[in-house]
């Protein structure tokens, strides 16, 4: 009996996938549970396994095609075995020209004709492209317009964008690409974000991270890094602020219990955010280690489902990459993100005294709609309240 491989629904919100590799090839043996292709959708990279055992008869979507979740890619059965009514293969779209084709030339009056000299092959493709040989140079003997010559100015042409300027390269937009372009667009258009700032001294932090860098190192062999140290200060911040664990559906605002961080994790052609589940309960070492084993799958491709849902509130940090300040936008469907600045060096009143002190700029996106500015506020006055009081700090780390 054949059986269809179809796109599988990884989530709840994933509409389609990406053939990024099949792992068989056509006429091969396939076990049941056996990995048989792998897939980009929405979120993540997700291998696909063989719904039966048998032999792949046919693929029908080739590596790069975009397809519905439930739509149907392959056959698996016997040989000999008769495939349901012909399904014509599917391949990915050919990557978007920068520009359109150059319009029709409307042509010389026969009152004043243009001889123009070319070879037979040379004026069928420019009949096809619709590309005037007047404008064409010859390189032939005596300017003969020959193939090469068509082709050649079909590809200047196109390689320009509408105001003219020469492309030097055309990137499609991979599905992760899309996928970012897509959410970010819908949050902006969605949501009445707005984005405050908060400049505080962080020498506190600066100071505990490397008292506890060596116990952590012990205890995890792992390097304590800033991240897991304020994803555990935000966890603490929300449990004052439970609002900020929010989301707006159906015209009510959802508070959630569960404290999800997700943390922001570049690679290659895009951004994944993996979470951090309840984090405001775990103690900071469980969550260096959690931090680094994500990390390290976001940077493989080998996040899963799970990995990357159920986040509630997202830390992104750019201070890495000599970033000051910036306006981040939110993930939906959560109402609120954190952007960390780096930790700079500066002059700083302290007292009646000017001393050098680190200082980083926190930056809070909020969702308007859901929360105001004075209730942000707070939220931001307790997150830094917690990183200039070394008391306060400490508790919270060592708990």
């Amino acid at each position: 009996m054949v059986v269809e491989v179809k796109i599988p629904k990884l989530g709840l919100t994933m509409t389609k996938g990406t053939i990024k590799k099949w792992l068989k090839r056509e006429g091969e043996a396939v076990s049941k549970g056996e990995p048989l292709l792998i897939i980009e959708t929405e979120k993540i990279t997700s291998t696909v396994e063989a719904p039966a055992s048998g032999h792949l008869l046919r693929i029908l979507a080739q590596v790069g095609a975009t397809l519905p979740v439930g739509a149907v890619i392959a056959y698996i059965g016997e040989p000999g075995e008769p495939l349901p009514e012909a399904v014509p293969t599917i391949t990915p779209p050919a990557p978007s020209k920068p520009v359109e084709r150059p319009p029709e030339v409307v042509p010389t009056p026969p009152a004043q004709p243009t001889r123009v000299r070319a070879t037979p092959r040379a004026k069928s493709i420019a009949e096809k492209e619709g590309v005037d040989l007047t404008l064409v140079k010859g390189s032939g003997p005596g300017g003969l317009i020959v193939e090469e010559d068509v082709l050649k100015y079909l590809q200047e042409v196109r390689g320009r964008t509408k105001s003219g300027l020469r492309v030097r390269e055309v990137i499609p937009l991979t599905s992760l690409r899309s996928t970012i372009a897509e959410r970010m667009c819908e949050s902006l258009r969605t949501m009445a974000q707005v984005t405050i700032v908060r400049e505080e001294v962080v020498d506190n932090i600066v100071k505990i991270r490397s008292e506890l860098q060596p116990v952590i190192e012990r205890d995890t062999g792992l390097r304590l890094t800033y991240t897991p140290i304020l994803i555990k200060l935000v966890a603490e911040a929300i449990r004052k602020f439970p609002i900020i664990n929010s989301t707006l559906e159906d015209n009510s605002i959802k508070v959630i219990d569960e404290v999800n961080i997700g943390f922001a994790v570049a690679v290659d052609h895009g951004l994944v955010v993996p979470v951090v589940k309840e984090a405001d309960k775990k103690k900071l070492k469980d969550i260096v280690v959690i931090c680094n084993e994500l990390a390290r799958k976001a940077r493989e491709g080998s996040l899963t489902l799970e990995d990357v849902s159920g986040g509630t509130f997202t830390i992104t940090n750019l201070g890495m990459y000599g970033v000051d300040a910036f306006t981040p936008i939110i993930n939906p469907p959560q109402i609120a993100i954190l952007g960390v600045g780096r930790f700079t060096p500066k002059p700083v009143v302290v007292g009646d005294k000017v001393v050098i002190a680190n200082t980083c700029v926190f930056s809070l996106t909020f969702d308007h709609r859901v929360i105001d500015g004075h209730t942000a506020a707070q939220f931001l006055n307790e997150l830094v309240g917690l990183i200039s009081d070394e008391a306060r700090l400490r508790a919270v780390l060592s708990d």
